[in-house]
């Protein structure tokens, strides 16, 4: 075997075969082989250390990682010179230049002999070649840069489709600032993250491409039923109205909540019981029926009548303690899908630490005691549905700029639609309304919540429980977003004498000393008084002596971070543990230059042997694995 290595490394020259052990060790943390550049030579290395049966004897838990790490490597550069070649054949198909005129029938324009050669050749279905070469095509012509990640490695084939897919919509100029936008930032995140990079980048280029393709697809909006890899059946609403299907998502998570709560579903976790409750709600089979014959062993009738719909089948109970809680949600909604196909439905991605009712302080105990059979059952009283999150920017809202929001189910969110959650969100009286300042990187450095002010207009709130959403409306909680910059322009332009005409839609104004009032379309006027948020520096201002931290500072902590502050993991903020970064038994402040939102998994984890986090500044949260690897999740950005 005779590859060529350029410069030193660890165990001698390549081209030299030095002994395993001295190969095994350049694959350790910082190593030679551990940080080569993917190819021929490093999976013929990869290979050897590999050993007969591929147990690779002698490899310790480091080398183990960086050789894990460099076959993902490869197999990206494979992915990419099989692309390669699949561009060179596309340029040989007849003139060589492929028509790349989009049909609605395929992705692709060129001739279906080529596609079908292609099929054959990979074992895959016409569509599915189709959709090959068009990723081939799309990332060698139109975002080669993207193709660049996926030959060094940095992306794996299925995360570059991702972001061709995102960027189909836009034309060449936009696709390319789109790329040059995001090319710095993939490195080392998960398919979700690749996600919503992408996303935030098409809709900084082309806010409104996002509109103009969702007003199309809502007109195809559909029910399918489709087969599951396991044999088991799936039902999916595609392309639905964002806000109606967010608030039939809190339904079907509050009727789950009422099923956990009942104790009749011992040793069902939260997805199950929400896949039950979506059933349930669609088949009209009240919350009671399903809870007594749970217990009892057996069936509900198939047909009820719609007379014997009880409480808790939709809409809010009423109230205004939801929280935004969604349980089963984890934010990483499917990881890495391998499937050729690009119409494939993504898995979910199964996790174990879903949260259920008694994971949340502001889902109440509502047990029953259970009973002998059907009729003896005590049915839990429904919570309200959890409030769906929704983040925009003032200036979005405004009309001022036309800048990204943000949803945990849905991600990114263009302008268009961001005002339009918004918007149902005050035509519902449960909604929660806050307002997060950033800085010039999008770090959150204040917070406030606003509520109604006292002795201001606005509409009274209903009795409790509240009425069942009208089509339009979504209960939520709204954080709006707002530069540093801009909130003191806001500051500087309303000192200035006015002509006494109300105040307009979405503003926000100065009020009496240190408290400022935002009002909301229809005249709504909340009241906000800001906190800062410890993200910079800490002044130690919400410490307390206490092992569990105030209301207050778990907020901010909160806000800052907004996800569980382990790199690769997206379980949000509020369903995250409060945890030291220094043990509060070890001495540990209960602080925000010593705290973090770790999710309950996350936090096990760091509490193992040979895990340790730090906080080099209060926001930034540096992971150290057993192996010696770091790995820094900074605080969360912001877009406002």
């Amino acid at each position: 075997m005779d590859w060529q290595a350029s410069g030193d490394w660890q165990g001698g020259t390549p081209g030299h075969d030095p002994s395993l052990p001295e190969v095994l060790a350049a694959f350790e943390h910082g190593g030679a082989w551990e940080t080569a550049a993917p190819s021929a030579a490093l999976a013929a290395v990869l290979e050897r250390v590999a050993g007969p049966g591929r147990l690779y004897a002698g490899a310790g838990a480091d080398a183990l990682v960086g050789i894990v790490r460099q076959w993902a490597a490869v197999e990206s550069w494979a992915a990419a010179g099989m692309l390669g070649a699949l561009r060179a054949m596309i340029h040989d198909d007849d003139t060589g230049t492929p028509v790349l005129g989009r049909r609605t029938d395929l992705p692709g324009g060129w001739d279906d002999s080529l596609t079908y050669e292609i099929a054959a050749a990979l074992a895959m279905g016409p569509q599915s070649a189709a959709n090959l070469a068009n990723l081939a095509w799309t990332l060698g012509m139109r975002l080669p840069g993207i193709g660049r990640l996926l030959a060094g490695g940095i992306l794996t084939r299925s995360k570059a489709r991702l972001v061709a897919q995102v960027f189909e919509p836009l034309d060449e100029d936009e696709a390319a600032r789109a790329e040059a936008l995001i090319a710095g930032e993939l490195d080392g995140k998960t398919y979700p993250q690749v996600e919503r990079i992408a996303w935030r980048a098409a809709l900084a280029v082309a806010p409104d491409v996002a509109e103009r393709r969702r007003s199309k697809a809502e007109r195809q909006a559909r029910v399918t039923v489709f087969r599951e890899q396991a044999g088991t059946v799936g039902l999916s609403g595609r392309d639905l109205p964002a806000a109606e299907a967010l608030a039939g998502h809190a339904n079907v998570a509050a009727r789950a909540a009422v099923y956990a709560a009942s104790g009749a579903f011992p040793g069902q976790d939260t997805s199950r019981l929400q896949a039950q409750a979506y059933l349930d709600l669609l088949g009209g089979v009240p919350a009671t029926d399903r809870i007594a014959f749970a217990a009892a062993g057996s069936e509900p009738p198939d047909d009820p009548g719609p007379d014997e719909v009880g409480p808790g089948d939709g809409g809010p109970s009423g109230g205004d303690d939801g929280d935004g809680h969604e349980p089963g949600l984890d934010g990483d909604r499917y990881d890495d899908p391998a499937d050729e196909s690009d119409d494939a439905i993504p898995d979910p991605d199964h996790d174990d630490d879903l949260p259920g009712p008694d994971d949340n302080d502001d889902f109440p105990d509502l047990g029953g005691d259970g009973g002998d059979g059907p009729g003896e059952q005590e049915v839990p009283e429904p919570p309200s549905p959890p409030l769906a999150e929704v983040t925009v920017p003032l200036a979005t809202l405004q009309g001022k700029a036309e800048r990204v929001g943000d949803n945990r189910l849905l991600g990114p969110l263009d302008p268009a639609l961001a005002r339009q959650l918004a918007a149902a969100a005050v035509n519902s009286p449960h909604s929660r309304w806050e307002i997060t300042i950033v800085d010039e990187h999008g770090y959150a450095t204040g917070h406030g919540i606003a509520r109604p002010a006292r002795g201001r207009p606005g509409r009274p709130q209903p009795p409790v429980p509240g009425p069942r959403p009208a089509p339009g409306t979504l209960p939520a909680r709204v954080t709006i977003t707002i530069t540093e910059t801009f909130l003191q322009r806001v500051k500087t332009e309303t000192a200035e004498p006015r002509s006494g005409a109300p105040p307009g839609d979405w503003e926000l104004t100065p009020s009496k000393p240190g408290s400022w009032a935002l009002t909301l379309p229809g005249g709504l006027v909340l009241a906000v008084r800001f906190d800062v948020v410890p993200t910079h520096t800490c002044d130690h201002r919400y410490q307390t002596s206490a092992y569990q931290p105030g209301d207050r500072l778990r907020r901010l902590v909160q806000v800052r971070d907004h996800e569980c502050t382990f790199p690769t993991c997206s379980r949000a903020a509020r369903e995250s543990d409060f945890e030291h970064a220094i043990p509060y038994d070890k001495g540990g402040t209960t602080d925000a230059c010593n705290a973090g939102a770790r999710s309950r998994r996350c936090h096990q984890v760091k509490q193992t042997e040979g895990w340790t986090v730090t906080q080099p500044k209060p926001g930034w949260h540096q992971w150290t694995t057993p192996t010696g690897r770091t790995y820094t999740q900074e605080p969360w950005r912001y877009i406002a």
